[in-house]
């Protein structure tokens, strides 16, 4: 796991473009704190930070092919390099690193861009050809290992963390502020874009190709539901289980210590499992004082119940709020999930004992562990009453006061794509004109997740949405965090849910073992409940909790946020008497606005480190 940045070389001498390059890299020192080089020639250059997990003492990067023709920078891990390494060996190869890094060099002069789809595992990389002045590059099938870009007045600059591109004077550094509204809405771009302009994110599953000033981008893979309506439930467990058992050893691979992050919800659990099987893997869990928010004493009694070493964490408030600023500079772009900052010290306490740990991020994605995936079976009966009467009781529910069944009425108005919950996941689009200084045209959240759904245009609802959060919210969200709060502690994330061998079971799956009326990931489960306790394997999905809902309301930090919310930054971009009476109303109890608060106070963290500071 390592970070790699680079360049199109401008009219630089070779010095300069030397200490270019090493400037680049060392904003991401964190990605790599164990080794650093580079390769500079008249048109290219390319650096890296290296977290050695593989080949310790040889797998230094950048590295050349056999006559120096080709190199490569690579960020990920390839869990099925050694074969396709024993492939290329009998097509003459010769390899002078253990590395999966040069596997995929190998394997792409072999192969060309084929060798992709023959990848197993997470990356992103780029190849320069000094003979067709060509770079190749790619990201993988989920999107688990990050690439940017930035394309601007024949510029083109790229890496694993947008930061890097402050050191490069050819970058120039603006705001995006046309995407503000899609932030406040998603929490996230739900495009290719990002809060910088100019500066892009390279789609998972795709590689692009980068000629003469030309850049040009295809998707190579695409996920595609293939329903297996014949088979029943016990053969989905036991399909499950077989393919798990083989992703986490593959998962395993390392030179290196492998721990496990420990919640105690069925996925870590399932992990922490499998991976106890061959050695006292160590655990990590986080909690809070606050009780009710905490779950760590079910994730001690099953490390003891798998006889496996656990290391906690109590957060505090003070420890909470004090590291938000710094959580937002690793993010690269304001990410106000306030799961992400429980994230960061539970890779904290895991990298003080090892350098790689397996999570279980992925599940609710690939196998139906969302609670809102329910939502179509809770509709499908309200869905035969004619459109027409739906709009009338949806628009009269909606003018009327509270009462139970008017979020039921009021959603009912519309198809699947247009109450999507991950499109207003935060602000509603008719409140942006409240909340914002000033008019910046936006289009309805919704619009940009049609496409998605109707990719799926043949598949049930459960299935459509759990399409468009494979495509959207997965990458953008989720992995995001885990990326960048695991790389911010130099630690190395891996996710066995997340792998092509699992993604194709999930794709068969018929939606009713993935969510029914009384549970979940339904599939998923009966195949853990194999192996783990019942109570373990059943229990109901809570997410990453934490008590921000409550220390919002304490005088300190309402102070502190509200501080944030009277600067002269927020007046720049929103409406000042709005949010500080969203504030005013959660601390008072009138309203639940923690997600509105904290993504307006993510924002003005990340735009101060960003545009103030840096």
């Amino acid at each position: 796991m390592c970070g790699f940045v680079g360049y199109v070389n401008a009219e630089n001498d070779k010095e300069t473009n030397q200490k270019i390059i090493k400037a680049m890299a060392d904003r991401i020192i964190h990605r790599g704190p164990d080794q650093d080089d580079y390769y500079v020639d008249s048109e290219v250059s390319l650096g890296f930070r290296r977290l050695s997990i593989i080949d310790l003492d040889g797998g230094s990067q950048p590295i050349t092919n056999e006559d120096g023709s080709r190199v490569i920078v690579f960020n990920g891990e390839i869990y099925n390099y050694q074969e396709i390494r024993e492939e290329l060996i009998e097509k003459g190869h010769i390899f002078k690193t253990k590395t999966d890094t040069e596997v995929i060099l190998h394997g792409f002069e072999e192969y060309g861009k084929d060798i992709l789809t023959r990848l197993r595992g997470m990356f992103a990389f780029v190849i320069w050809d000094k003979n067709t002045k060509k770079l190749f590059g790619a990201r993988d099938i989920f999107g688990i290992k990050p690439f940017f870009y930035y394309l601007n007045e024949g510029n083109f600059l790229f890496g694993s963390e947008i930061k890097s591109f402050l050191s490069n004077p050819l970058f120039k550094k603006e705001f995006n502020e046309e995407r503000l509204p899609d932030y406040l809405c998603f929490e996230y771009i739900p495009t290719t874009e990002t809060m910088f302009k100019n500066v892009y994110k390279l789609e998972p599953g795709s590689y692009f190709e980068y000629e003469n000033g030309v850049f040009n981008t295809k998707r190579y893979f695409t996920p595609e539901y293939d329903i297996d309506d014949t088979k029943n439930i016990e053969y989905w467990e036991n399909l499950i289980d077989e393919t798990f058992k083989g992703s986490t050893v593959a998962h395993g691979i390392a030179d290196v210590e492998v721990g496990c992050f420990l919640s105690s919800g069925v996925d870590s659990s399932y992990v922490v499992h499998e991976m106890a099987k061959r050695n006292k893997v160590k655990t990590f869990s986080v909690g809070y004082a606050e009780e009710k928010y905490s779950e760590l004493d079910r994730a001690v009694k099953f490390a003891k119940h798998e006889d496996v070493p656990n290391f906690t964490k109590k957060i505090t408030a003070e420890e909470y709020f004090s590291v938000a600023p710094m959580v937002q500079y690793y993010m690269d772009e304001p990410l106000p999930n306030p799961s992400a900052l429980a994230l960061y010290f539970l890779a904290k306490l895991a990298s003080e004992q090892v350098k790689v740990v397996l999570s279980g991020e992925g599940a609710d994605e690939l196998f139906g562990g969302y609670h809102y995936y329910r939502e179509p079976l809770d509709f499908e009966k309200y869905m035969k009453v004619p459109q027409g009467i739906r709009n009338v009781l949806g628009n009269v529910a909606e003018k009327m006061p509270a009462f139970h069944g008017k979020r039921f009425l009021t959603r009912g108005r519309y198809p699947i794509e247009q109450r999507f919950i991950r499109c207003n996941y935060v602000y509603n689009h008719s409140e942006l004109d409240k909340v914002l200084a000033k008019d910046i045209p936006s289009k309805e959240p919704w619009t940009y997740t049609k496409q998605f759904f109707d990719e799926v245009e043949g598949e049930d609802d459960i299935t459509k949405m759990q399409y468009a959060d494979i495509r959207t919210w997965l990458v953008q969200d989720i992995l995001v965090k885990a990326d960048r709060m695991s790389m911010a502690n130099s630690l190395e994330l891996r996710v066995p849910f997340l792998d092509k061998e699992m993604l194709k079971v999930a794709l068969q799956i018929p939606s009713k073992y993935r969510v029914n009326d009384e549970t979940t990931k339904v599939a998923l489960r009966g195949a853990a409940a194999k192996e783990l306790p019942a109570e373990t394997s059943s229990m109901r999905k809570t997410g990453f909790l934490t008590p921000l809902n409550d220390w919002l309301k304490r005088d300190e930090f309402y102070n502190l946020v509200k501080e944030k919310f009277e600067s002269d930054e927020a007046a720049m971009f929103f409406n000042r008497d709005y949010i500080i009476k969203l504030l005013d109303d959660h601390k008072s109890g009138t309203a639940h606005n923690m997600k509105k608060i904290w993504s307006v106070y993510s924002f003005l963290l990340w735009y101060e480190k960003y545009f103030v500071e840096n």
